[in-house]
């Protein structure tokens, strides 16, 4: 969310309200047009006071055309009538809501069991607003255990923890570690390579180091780090050094493609050195923003000093969050959505979902001008980068381009070390149909021409060229 500034200088012109707004009488609802920056002097009709704000939301962009975005942009109408039945209820109030905590914890039971937790009864979880306040809880989590483990010199002025993870983590885990004071050491990109080596995250380990982050799939390009391996490279660091260093999985996306599209891939609870592992609701759990869910493996890997147990509205609540109040809805929704779909259902939405992606892969690599980086056969995304000997336009270009159809498709510059790399991304998600797909291939096939003719890219600064920081 970026901060906003008061203007500096106010735009003083008022609203502009239409005749036509009053109720019955067209003059009814042209009392005084309302100022944009201070707060009217008198109320206005609830049907004036709907338009305006409609109309002023009509210059967003459209959602559903929105490829930049994981967060979903479509629910059943059902699910819509739900969450409008319980938004006023608020999710902390476990007390005076029962059967709405009663669904988490139902949420909860279910994550566990699909994470293959070796005793899904001993995990501890939460739902949270999303994965940015999820990870925030692990990494808190991670942290006060190594301040336990080495409570002898900790804290102390040349001691400072330090968390290890791929320079391509969402930009949460680099708020995390500034918010709480934790170093962050970053495995940079290499060549083809677009994120964590678990070797080299191991070899930044040492005596202070709280944890390791895996991504299970990377908001740069889509693809899974390798859980498993990294969890090998610490257990040998383990035996020739002793440390022992927990690992946190950022399963924002991946943990609700994997355990339904790859069975196969061991990346979860199965692995004795994952201590937790967070995912999205509001992304491939398919519900609308904002939820999220942090999922502990016992007890143990969640210190109880970091629980807060508060008598309030007249029972005993333990609660692990960042906030305190917020809406049941959305948690309402994601058990509909969980008890809608089950096992079976998850698994035709997300492969329908992969099978989109990996088509209109295929199709944009088939058009010549694009080479691409991932082939969305992992997360149900892929980028791709203007081909070798493209030099009459950029990927910045294209983006720029594709927005004055509706699409909004995010081009960016990668991090370390690749930075010589710009990419544009497509994020498939439920909803964006086979029929969706064939006119974003129709509009990006129609603008090549003309972009063949420029004599050159025409971005100057890339930095301001996009809004998208991954």
């Amino acid at each position: 969310m970026p901060l906003h500034e008061g203007h500096q200088k106010p735009d003083e012109r008022p609203l502009s309200v239409n005749p036509f707004y009053g109720e019955a009488n067209p003059l009814g609802g042209m009392t005084e047009a309302p100022p944009k920056h201070r707060l009217p002097d008198a109320p206005m009709p609830p049907s004036t006071a709907y338009q305006l704000v409609h109309d002023e939301l009509m210059l967003d962009g459209n959602a559903r055309l929105n490829l930049a975005t994981f967060v979903t942009t479509w629910m059943e109408p059902q699910a819509g009538v739900l969450m409008a039945e319980c938004r006023d209820k608020n999710m902390i109030d476990k007390d005076e809501y029962p059967r709405t905590a009663e669904l988490e914890r139902r949420c909860v039971a279910m994550l566990a069991d699909l994470w293959k937790a070796p005793d899904p009864s001993a995990v501890v979880g939460c739902s949270t607003t999303g994965s940015s306040e999820a990870c925030m809880l692990a990494g808190m989590a991670m942290k006060r255990r190594w301040a336990q483990r080495n409570a002898d010199r900790y804290p102390a002025r040349d001691v400072r923890p330090n968390l290890v993870m791929g320079v391509n983590v969402q930009v949460c885990w680099e708020k995390f570690c500034n918010f709480w004071e934790v170093e962050a050491r970053q495995v940079p990109m290499e060549g083809d390579r677009f994120h964590l080596d678990p070797q080299g995250a191991a070899e930044l380990c040492d005596e202070n180091t709280i944890g390791v982050v895996g991504i299970l799939g990377s908001t740069f390009d889509g693809s899974y780090e390798p859980i498993a391996e990294l969890c090998a490279a610490l257990d040998s660091l383990q035996e020739r050094t002793g440390l022992d260093i927990p690992v946190h999985v950022d399963g924002a996306s991946g943990a609700m493609i994997a355990p339904f599209l790859d069975e196969d891939l061991v990346w979860d609870f199965r692995l004795p050195r994952v201590a937790s592992i967070n995912t999205s609701g509001h992304k491939y759990g398919l519900v609308y923003p904002g939820v999220g869910w942090a999922l502990w493996r016992d007890k143990e890997a969640l210190p109880e000093e970091l629980v807060f147990r508060v008598n309030y509205l007249g029972g005993d609540m333990p609660t692990f969050a960042l906030n305190f109040s917020r809406p049941g809805a959305q948690v309402v929704a994601q058990y509909y959505t969980l008890l809608r779909l089950g096992r079976k259902g998850y698994r035709a939405v997300q492969q329908s979902t992969r099978d989109v992606a990996r088509g209109i892969a295929d199709r944009v690599e088939a058009l010549g001008d694009f080479r691409l980086l991932t082939r969305g056969d992992q997360l149900p995304v892929f980028a791709f980068t203007t081909a070798p000997g493209v030099d009459s336009y950029d990927v910045f270009d294209v983006s720029r381009r594709l927005r004055e159809n509706g699409w909004l498709v995010p081009a960016y510059t990668f991090p370390p070390n690749r930075e010589d790399l710009s990419a544009l991304r497509v994020v498939c998600r439920n909803g964006f149909s086979e029929d969706l797909a064939e006119m974003f291939v129709e509009d990006l096939t129609r603008l090549l021409p003309e972009l063949r003719r420029q004599s050159g890219p025409s971005t100057r600064d890339k930095g301001a060229a996009t809004g998208f920081h991954h």
